[in-house]
C-alpha cells in the first residue's frame, strides 16, 4: 500500500520539454514511474525520446488526460507561470498536482491552492521535492535509489532532510515519502499526510520532519494526540537558527517566541511523539520503536 501515489498512477509532466523537466522525467522513468505524457502547448503532437522510451507531448493537461487516463501531474514550470499551470490542471480535474517550482509568490500559491481544493485537486508543494512510493512510483525529484519499500511513512517540509532520513533508514524502507514543501502556504499539510498514513495498513510508523516558522507542527501535534494511534517520530530543523532571519525556506523564520524549534519539540513530545535532535538520532528512535515491536 501507499498514500497518494502507486504503481498504477499515470503521470503527466507540465514543462517536460524544459531543461529541468527533461532531466527529472528521465529520472522518474528510470525509477519505474509510468510517465504517460508531457504538456507544452507549443510542442503538442511531438514526442520525446528518453533512453528508448518515447513520451508524447500534449497541448494541455485536459488533452493528456483524455488520451492517457493520467491522474497525476508534476509541474516543472517557472514561477511566473506556475499559477496558470496549476489552474489548468485543476480545470482538467486531475486528482493530484505535484508542484516542484520554488519562488512562487505567496499570493499566487494562496489563489491556486484554494482553486484546486474547490475543484477536487490535491496539491503537493509548491517548492517541494515531490513524493515517492519506493518500488512503485516517483513523482518529482527525490532520488529513487537511496531506500526501498518498507513500513515507515515520511512527511517532511525539507527536501534535503527527506533524502537524509530515507538514507539513514534505507535498511528498513518506506511506504511513501512526501515532501510537502517549506513555503508559508502549501497544498498538503503534515496533518493531511498523518491522516493518510494512519489509514494505510502497511505504514507501521510515521516520521514527521518540521522546521522553524509557523505553527504547522504544533497543529500536527494536536492532531496526533487526538487521532493517530501509530507511533510517530519527529525531527525539527533549526534549533540554532538566529531570531528574525529566514533560513532557506520562505516559511522558516522565527519571530519572538513564535515558531521556535523548542516550542515545536515540546508540543510534539506532549502528544507522545519522540523527537530527535539530529537526523541520525531520529533514525535511531525509529529503529528502537520498530525493534521493540
Amino acid at each position: 500500500m501507499a498514500i497518494h501515489l502507486t504503481k498504477e498512477s499515470k503521470v503527466l509532466v507540465q514543462g517536460m520539454t524544459g531543461s529541468q523537466g527533461m532531466r527529472h522525467t528521465r529520472r522518474m522513468l528510470a525509477a519505474g514511474t509510468n510517465v504517460v505524457g508531457g504538456v507544452n502547448p507549443r510542442k503538442a503532437g511531438q514526442t520525446v525520446d528518453f533512453d528508448g522510451q518515447t513520451v508524447p507531448v500534449f497541448g494541455s493537461v485536459a488533452d493528456g488526460m483524455r488520451s492517457t487516463g493520467a491522474d497525476v501531474t508534476v509541474v516543472f514550470v517557472p514561477p511566473a507561470f506556475a499559477k496558470a499551470a496549476v489552474i489548468e490542471a485543476a480545470d482538467a480535474g486531475i486528482p493530484l498536482a505535484v508542484v516542484i517550482t520554488e519562488g512562487i509568490p505567496v499570493h499566487d500559491t494562496v489563489a491556486f491552492t484554494a482553486y484546486a481544493r474547490r475543484n477536487g485537486t490535491r496539491i503537493i508543494g509548491p517548492n517541494c521535492p515531490g513524493l515517492i512510493t519506493p518500488g512503485q512510483s516517483n513523482a518529482g525529484i527525490i532520488p529513487a535509489d537511496i531506500t526501498k519499500p518498507g513500513p515507515v511513512g515520511l512527511v517532511s517540509k525539507s527536501g534535503t532532510l527527506t533524502y537524509q532520513l530515507m538514507y539513514e533508514l534505507r535498511d528498513i524502507g518506506f511506504s511513501t515519502c512526501v515532501g510537502i514543501g517549506g513555503d508559508p502556504v502549501v497544498g498538503t499539510s503534515h496533518i493531511d499526510c498523518l491522516a493518510a498514513f494512519q489509514d494505510d495498513p502497511d505504514t507501521e510508523l510515521v516520521v514527521l520532519i518540521g522546521e522553524i516558522g509557523g505553527d504547522a507542527e504544533e497543529r500536527a501535534a494536536a492532531y496526533i494526540r487526538d487521532h493517530v494511534t501509530k507511533p510517530v517520530v519527529g525531527y525539527i530543523a533549526g534549533f540554532t537558527a538566529p531570531e528574525g532571519r529566514t533560513m532557506g525556506h520562505a516559511g522558516a523564520i522565527v519571530s519572538g517566541s513564535t515558531g521556535t524549534a523548542r516550542a515545536k519539540q515540546e508540543a510534539l513530545e506532549a502528544a507522545g511523539v519522540r523527537v530527535g535532535r539530529t537526523p541520525t538520532e531520529t533514525a535511531r528512535l525509529v529503529l528502537d520503536i520498530l525493534h521493540a515491536d
